[in-house]
C-alpha cells in the first residue's frame, strides 16, 4: 500500500513551495522563460490599455501568458531528456523538437490574437 501523502492546508503549502522552486529554476536557467516573461511584463501593459473590454483585455493577457506554461513544460521536456542522456537519439532529439515547435505555435497564436483583437 503507498505511503499516504500531504492532505488539505499542508498539501497546498508543499505545492505552491514547489511552484515557486520551478519557477525560480526556471528563471536562473532558461533564457528563453527570462525573455518571454519581459515579452508578458511589456505586453501586460498595452494589453490593459488597448482592450476595448474586460474579455478582450483578458483574451490579450492569457494569449502572452501561454506562451509561458508552454515554455516551462518545454524546459521540462528538455531537462528530462537531458537526464536520461546526452547522446544524440533521434527520439531524444523529435521530444526537444517537438516542445520547440510547441512554443513556436504558442507564440504564433499570441500575436494572431493581438493583431485579430488590435485590427479586426
Amino acid at each position: 500500500m503507498a505511503k499516504p501523502g500531504k492532505v488539505g492546508l499542508n498539501r497546498v503549502i508543499s505545492a505552491a513551495k514547489y511552484s515557486y522552486q520551478g519557477l525560480r529554476a526556471q528563471w536562473q536557467h532558461e533564457a528563453a522563460f527570462r525573455q518571454e516573461a519581459c515579452l508578458f511584463l511589456v505586453s501586460l501593459p498595452f494589453a490593459l490599455w488597448l482592450g476595448d473590454s474586460g474579455l478582450e483585455r483578458a483574451v490579450l493577457i492569457f494569449s502572452v501568458g501561454v506562451v509561458l506554461i508552454v515554455e516551462t513544460l518545454n524546459s521540462s521536456v528538455e531537462a528530462i531528456v537531458d537526464r536520461i542522456s546526452h547522446e544524440h537519439h533521434e527520439l531524444s532529439g523529435r521530444a526537444k523538437d517537438l516542445g520547440s515547435a510547441a512554443v513556436m505555435l504558442a507564440l504564433i497564436l499570441a500575436a494572431v490574437v493581438w493583431l485579430v483583437i488590435l485590427f479586426g
